[in-house]
């Protein structure tokens, strides 16, 4: 059986690791439990988190055995990592919120059953510590002249990082000592703005308890103009599809550009790579058919099979002519709101399609809004249930984002 390292490798995700050579005959020979952690900032994962969850079932189906640890403890306190400002402080009661909403997400991915993997949350320990004592055990291991070196800490030095923050590492450090002493854990894995992070909890093992302690870093989502994918008008892609539905969702990869296909198709799917090679080689409007692929294989992941061909036949309704659809994002209204007419920019408003009318106006002057097909000349025009045909409407902005509206 192929290494799993060599297919993490060969797919592009390795960026990172503090033993290449030891993780790579560690993971040969024997079945290895390993961590990552997930910080519930949100009531969603999203697409970013996406690359560790792949990371995840790509282990776990080489025979290894993930830990998806969540942080409720380190959500208290912020990762400075990747940041130019303070996160937003969040209370217990949302953290535990967002806690949940994870544990669901994550469980339609890895398999959880005995012996397999584990979920675990980091506040079961570090919201027990005695302060003093944890400063006296682990934070003297730390040097704060090399924690300062690093670039999490060292890009904020200039706007002011937190005494909280500054905590940060050891705590996620500690987390990695811990599930070592209780699981036997020997990897930890993350995003490559983890890395300093990492070496902490590798160091803290093997200075602490002289264990055998590793760390590996995988490239973030980002383009080829390295900038960070995942970002939409509406902000995150997540994976809850009530915060972006499958049909956004696969019209996010359905438009991705043509330099970025391989990248998307290596790390967001599990098609043979010479597949993978094959469909990013076609040049011209070819490549289309590509995206198609990705945008598919991605959302059948994702959300399912169904919800994939759902989406796919609401493209093809929308761009080709053919298709359902019944499938493209909707949303209702009650007849009374419309019957004396009301302003389309209030209504478009009103349904989240657009975020403010001085947007809408700007679509209006760039011909960028239109109603069945109707460019909206007049950012002042009026519709009422008499322009609903059938009782429904269907909006588009831009080139490539539509939203239907029924009369309920």
């Amino acid at each position: 059986m192929e290494n799993v390292f060599d297919v993490l490798k060969g797919r592009g995700f390795i960026e990172q690791a503090t033993h290449e050579e030891e993780i790579r005959e560690l993971l040969g020979k024997e079945k290895v439990t390993f961590y990552i952690g997930f910080d519930p900032t949100a009531d969603s994962l999203h697409v970013g988190h996406f690359i560790q969850v792949m990371v995840m079932m790509h282990m776990q189906k080489a025979g290894h055995r993930p830990i998806a640890l969540l942080g409720g403890g380190t959500a208290l306190v912020g990762d400075p990592s990747g940041r130019t400002d303070l996160r937003k402080m969040l209370t217990m009661d949302q953290i535990e919120r967002n806690l949940q909403a994870f544990k669901k997400q994550f469980s339609k991915f890895i398999d959880f059953s005995e012996g397999q993997a584990v979920m675990v949350n980091n506040g079961d320990w570090l919201t027990k510590l005695n302060y003093i004592e944890f400063l006296r055990d682990i934070g003297r291991h730390f040097s704060v002249n090399r924690m300062l070196s690093f670039d999490c800490f060292k890009s904020r030095m200039e706007k002011g990082l937190s005494f909280l923050e500054f905590n940060y590492m050891i705590m996620q450090s500690y987390d990695f000592l811990v599930l070592f002493r209780e699981y036997e854990c020997k990897l930890q894995l993350g995003g490559n703005d983890q890395w300093s992070n990492i070496l902490g909890g590798v160091e803290l093992v093997r200075k602490v308890d002289q264990g055998e302690a590793f760390g590996l870093t995988f490239k973030l989502l980002v383009t080829s103009e390295g900038k960070k994918m995942g970002k939409t008008e509406q902000g995150a892609l997540w994976l809850d599809p009530e915060k972006t539905s499958p049909y956004e969702f696969y019209q996010y990869w359905r438009n991705v550009d043509d330099a970025d296909v391989k990248n998307c198709l290596s790390l967001l799917t599990f098609m043979p790579m010479d597949e993978v090679e094959k469909l990013s080689s076609l040049q011209g409007a070819e490549i289309n058919e590509a995206k198609k692929v990705l945008a598919y294989e991605v959302t059948k992941l994702i959300h399912n099979e169904e919800e994939a061909q759902k989406a796919k036949a609401a493209a093809e309704a929308l761009f080709g002519g053919t298709g359902n659809l019944e499938n493209i994002p909707t949303t209702y209204i009650e007849e009374n709101k419309i019957t004396e007419g009301i302003s389309l920019l209030d209504l478009l408003v009103s349904v989240e399609f657009i975020k403010s009318k001085s947007e809408g106006r700007r679509l209006v002057e760039q011909n960028g809004l239109s109603v069945d097909d109707i460019k909206i000349k007049d950012h002042n025009a009026l519709i009422s249930a008499e322009d609903f045909k059938d009782k429904k409407i269907l909006v588009k902005k831009g080139k490539k984002e539509f939203l239907q509206i029924i009369i309920q």
